[in-house]
């Protein structure tokens, strides 16, 4: 026995070992050590019986999924039932504390990677050229398609536009995350340190001081946290990520477009990245948003950026030490320090006694103070819009190049003016979501007089925060208005009907774009005639003509999977996306599709920018708009390096999306391969109503899922469901849908019915001709084989062994096989992921340690229903959302 809590340096077996010898040795280093920090912190925690029992388990679920071995993994499960209920969740945190480690020690080495690869100049091939994936290598191919001069009108209106939402299946504390932080600091500091020195025997003490801290830091929250704590969240994201690297972001891209007169010249990379939020706004179906969370939410998010932009402005003003003898000030900056002398000549002279000589130094740093001036409401030296921030930044840049400094006026100052011109005074807009039918009743009660119900209040009230906050952040802080569950165009005059019955008068009512969410499959079917219809409406047209026409359309990948399930949604969302763009090209519209998609594959997860690049032509146009959730926003933003990795990313598909080659690929494809969609359309939305709409089902689904005890847990602010409990599928908010059949480890909303469709197909070499040539296809079998790689037959089978219907457990046994075949022939693969061995490896050896906790987990949910409890607070809930946690690490998504 070892007493090391590790993974990938395991020697339980010579198949194990052979896989582990493919992983990276610095990976492979890295989780050696802190899964042995870990067992050193178990050992001082509980004694070497706490690890000697982590260790049992550890090797009976190993041994049974490496050996494939049924009397194995029923070892597993009576050890884990002969445990005490304090055993039980200090096994079911160790294995959880592991999965933060490795998970951050993946994070690590991939950052590792990226920078080395940076360094060298080098793609993800090791070759001397910019990657595939990357915005130069974008530009190049745009460049030998339709010219430089083309390219460079489309990258400047380029735009990519991630939207920050909150996770009502959110699993971890920010405590947690707070701990996890702090030791990746620290192994990356690692890195510099000379083995054997002082300083590496410094770090270790301090890993092992960060894995005591973590494992002693309780996971489970006693409240659920409020909208507001989810925007603190958020925060946390922007501060330690996005304000520095975005602007790295568009340097990076300058540097390439400038060469050698980068610096010297004025830049040309355009800030082409917007941030928009629905923590604090998002009110469909959480009466936890109210007004007065949303007026908080918006003050925090400007609290936090001008806070930033201040300190920025203060730095930058300190090091513009330059004489005025050797670089003049031109006209513009002198009248501009006129102004401020006239706004404010106590805070003027004070700065010039400092810096007499140093007239851009001065102007920046009165700048500066303005700033902080706005952030605290002075409104006499504030500034009231971000453009008048802008204007006079422009101004010091302007005065730096008439006055021969190229270099300060296009270094450091370049990257706040890319600042303010991104994140403005509010850094994200806060996008109000509603759901139509709140509108319909608050409408029906303000045009029928007399006094109005609490709800109908609440909704007017909206409308006056969003009016106070274009007032005070500027109207871009808050215009979007995005209507769930769109079924006419009523539903969108709804909106301004309603906002004009708040503030008194149309001409009163703040500036708003009504954005119409379509959701279900019938709402996509009709989504041409409703706008249609939509753009008739005046208030509609007031705002296409105060726009240039400019349009927002929303789709909902999650409702719409849970209403005709993965397959037959892809396509209709596909299909519905096509028909849209067309409708918007006939009708002069410049449209921006809005992507409602989630983290897992049964919401339109996977790899974003491979998706962007098979959406239909025409429908992305330079623009792409999405939801980022839940761990994804943690996951992609969470690091500088791979943060700035995903934003060039997601530009560079989104420039490539629109270029004349891949356009034709995806409409060749459609018609190429239109009757294998609708084959596949018809026999997947078959099978897939044969379960969903079997008697019974919904009742049967809460008892072979953990989804009714999830929904008792304090995981996120919102309700997992719209209704008191669960009779239909309706009842039930897609994410937990998605939730608890990933904790089931079945994963069914992510491939059930692809295998019935692909055999409905059945011409093979057809259906391998679409894998190479179909890039909807091709994406759509590429998330398959993740999802399914992430299942797990055993216990699936445990899960489905709760319910009393062996048929639809046969069922969903049969298509899981039957998909898994089909996919398999199709790709052309021998196993799943056989062409992504990175990942491979890591599913293959992250399984078993999930296992363990998928078996702890069903010990808790089988004594939560022997007793009737729905105390969270009692030892099987306890070890229930323990149990929750590590799955949620384990898998890396949670719905």
């Amino acid at each position: 026995m070892t007493h090391e809590f590790e993974a990938l340096p395991g020697n339980t077996d010579d198949s194990r070992q052979r896989v582990s010898d493919e992983v990276d040795r610095d990976l492979r280093a890295d989780v050696r050590l802190l899964g042995s920090l870990l067992g050193r912190v178990l050992v001082e925690a509980g004694g070497h019986e706490l690890l000697d029992d982590v260790e049992r388990l550890r090797s009976l679920v190993i041994h049974a999924y490496e050996r494939d071995s049924d009397a194995s993994i029923e070892d597993a499960e009576a050890l884990v039932e002969s445990f005490t209920p304090e055993r039980a969740e200090q096994i079911a945190r160790a294995f959880t504390v592991y999965f933060h480690l490795s998970n951050l020690a993946e994070e690590h080495h991939r950052v590792r990677v990226l920078r080395a690869r940076s360094a060298r100049g080098q793609d993800a091939a090791g070759t001397d050229a910019p990657a595939a994936d990357s915005l130069p290598a974008a530009i190049e191919r745009l460049v030998g398609e339709v010219g430089p001069d083309e390219t460079a009108e489309r990258l400047q209106r380029l735009r990519f536009h991630p939207v920050l939402t909150a996770h009502p299946t959110e699993a971890r504390r920010r405590a947690v995350a707070s701990a996890i932080r702090r030791i990746s600091e620290l192994l990356a500091e690692r890195d510099d340190a000379a083995s054997g020195s002082l300083t590496a025997i410094e770090n270790e003490r301090l890993l092992l001081e960060q894995i005591d801290v973590l494992w002693r830091t309780s996971p489970l929250r006693t409240t659920r946290p409020t909208p507001l704590d989810e925007v603190r969240t958020a925060m946390a994201i922007f501060d330690q990520t996005l304000f520095q690297v975005v602007p790295r972001v568009y340097r990076l891209l300058d540097d390439w477009l400038l060469g050698t007169d980068a610096g010297v010249e004025p830049a040309r990379a355009p800030a082409f990245m917007r941030l928009g939020s629905w923590i604090g706004a998002d009110r469909d179906g959480n009466p936890f948003v109210t007004a007065s969370v949303t007026k908080a939410a918006a003050a925090i998010a400007s609290e936090h950026v001008l806070l930033g932009l201040e300190h920025a402005a203060t730095r930058i003003g300190r090091t513009l030490t330059l004489d005025e003898a050797d670089t003049p000030p031109d006209a513009a900056l002198r009248q501009l320090a006129d102004e401020q002398r006239q706004l404010a000549e106590h805070i003027t002279s004070q700065i010039g006694t400092r810096a007499p000589n140093e007239p851009h130094r001065r102007v920046l740093l009165v700048i500066a103070l303005r700033i902080a001036a706005t952030r605290t409401g002075d409104e006499t030296l504030g500034y009231g819009r971000p453009d008048e921030l802008l204007a006079d930044l422009r101004v010091v840049q302007k005065s730096l190049r008439a006055g021969g400094a190229n270099r300060s006026a296009n270094g450091e100052l370049q990257n706040l003016i890319w600042q303010v011109d991104t994140f403005g005074f509010h850094l994200a807009e806060l996008e109000v979501r509603q759901h139509s039918k709140v509108h319909r009743q608050a409408i029906e009660e303000v045009r029928a007089g007399g006094e109005l119900g609490e709800m109908t209040q609440e909704v007017l009230e909206v409308y006056r925060t969003i009016s106070y906050l274009q007032g005070r952040y500027g109207v871009d802080a808050a215009r979007r208005y995005i209507v769930s569950f769109t079924q006419s165009s009523a539903d969108i005059a709804t909106v301004y009907a309603l906002a004009e019955a708040a503030l008194g008068s149309a001409e009163a009512a703040p500036v708003l774009d009504a954005i119409p969410l379509f959701e279900t499959f019938d709402d996509l079917q009709a989504s041409t005639t409703i706008l249609a219809e939509m753009i008739e409406l005046p208030a509609v047209k007031a705002r296409l003509a105060a726009t240039g026409r400019r349009l927002e359309v929303m789709l909902g990948y999650s409702d719409s999977s849970k209403d005709v399930g993965p397959v037959s949604a892809t396509l209709a969302l596909y299909a519905a996306q096509s028909r849209i763009a067309e409708w918007a090209e006939e009708n002069d519209i410049e449209l921006t599709l809005f992507h409602g998609r989630g983290g897992a594959l049964g919401r339109g997860g996977g790899p974003a920018n491979e998706a962007v690049l098979a959406q239909p032509p025409g429908s992305v146009d330079d623009r792409f708009k999405l939801t980022e959730q839940g761990e994804v926003i943690f996951a992609q933003y969470g690091d500088k390096t791979i943060a700035a990795r995903h934003i060039e990313q997601m530009a560079a598909a989104t420039l490539l999306a629109s270029s004349p080659s891949n356009e034709n690929a995806n409409r060749r494809s459609a018609i190429d391969f239109a009757e294998v969609a609708a084959t596949m359309d018809e026999a997947s939305r078959d099978r897939f109503f044969e379960l969903v709409k079997a008697d019974g089902f919904a009742q049967w689904f809460a008892q072979v899922t953990p989804m009714e005890e999830v929904g008792l847990l304090a995981l996120g602010s919102r309700p997992a469901r719209r209704g008191l409990s669960v009779e239909s599928l309706e009842d039930l908010r897609a994410i937990p849908w998605v939730f608890a059949w990933t904790q089931a480890r079945i994963n069914l909303t992510g491939w059930f019915g692809l295998g019935t469709a692909l055999a409905a197909v059945g011409d093979l070499a057809q259906l391998q001709d679409a894998y190479a040539r179909w890039p909807l296809f091709t994406s759509m079998i590429d998330n398959v084989e993740m999802s399914l790689a992430k299942t797990d037959l055993r216990i699936a089978e445990r899960y489905l062994a709760l319910g009393d219907r062996d048929d639809l457990a046969a069922l969903v046994l049969d298509e899981m096989e039957l998909t898994r075949e089909w996919v398999r022939r199709t790709s052309g693969h021998r196993e799943i992921l056989d062409d992504r061995p990175v990942l491979r490896r890591a599913v293959r050896l992250r399984s078993p340690y999930v296992d363990a906790l998928s078996l702890l987990q069903l010990r808790a949910l089988r004594a939560v229903r022997a007793s009737g409890s729905t105390d969270p607070d009692d030892a099987p809930h306890r070890l229930m959302l323990l149990a929750v946690n590590g799955v949620a690490a384990g898998l890396q998504n949670t719905g």
